[in-house]
């Protein structure tokens, strides 16, 4: 059986092989904090040990591991172009994938970024994949997860 993750509007059936955890971290200096939701192949290390995009994960993926991060903006980013794709990607082609849009690029690996708005709330999805050469079998993996993954109005959040 499949673990269920559920917190702050987004809800994730995790297929098996994955881990995750959706949290807020503390809000700064006159400063909202937001959602992220970050989802690996791989044991995810303590919150205080990584960044919201993975960095401290993603140097530890092997060849057919994921790592899928969905991190939610503040209502300011509402109606902005670059969030105007309305809706969740459930899938995501292999040629999205490159060696050039890492935020902190390791050699092999390939990742993708994609800007979005569901259910009224502002998102990135950012996905990396342990190597380039075995994309076709972590994608299938990422794929698999995005197809889980619900996202809800705050106001419907218990």
């Amino acid at each position: 059986m499949s673990a269920h993750l559920h917190g702050l509007g987004i809800d994730a059936r995790l297929p098996r092989g994955f881990e995750g955890r959706i949290f807020r971290r503390p809000a700064g200096e006159g400063a909202q904090s937001y959602a992220v939701a970050q989802f690996a192949t791989i044991a995810l290390p303590p919150i205080r040990s990584v960044g919201d995009f993975g960095s401290g994960i993603v140097q530890h993926l092997g060849a057919t591991d994921v790592l899928a991060v969905l991190f939610e903006y503040g209502p300011e980013s509402l109606g902005a172009a670059l969030f105007a794709r309305a809706g969740l990607p459930r899938t995501i082609p292999l040629e999205e994938f490159t060696t050039f849009r890492l935020r902190r690029g390791m050699p092999g690996q390939a990742g993708t970024q994609c800007f979005f708005t569901e259910a009224g709330r502002p998102f990135t999805l950012y996905a990396v994949l342990g190597s380039y050469d075995h994309r076709a079998v972590a994608v299938g993996r990422l794929n698999g997860l995005l197809s889980e993954i619900s996202v809800s109005r705050l106001e419907e959040i218990p």
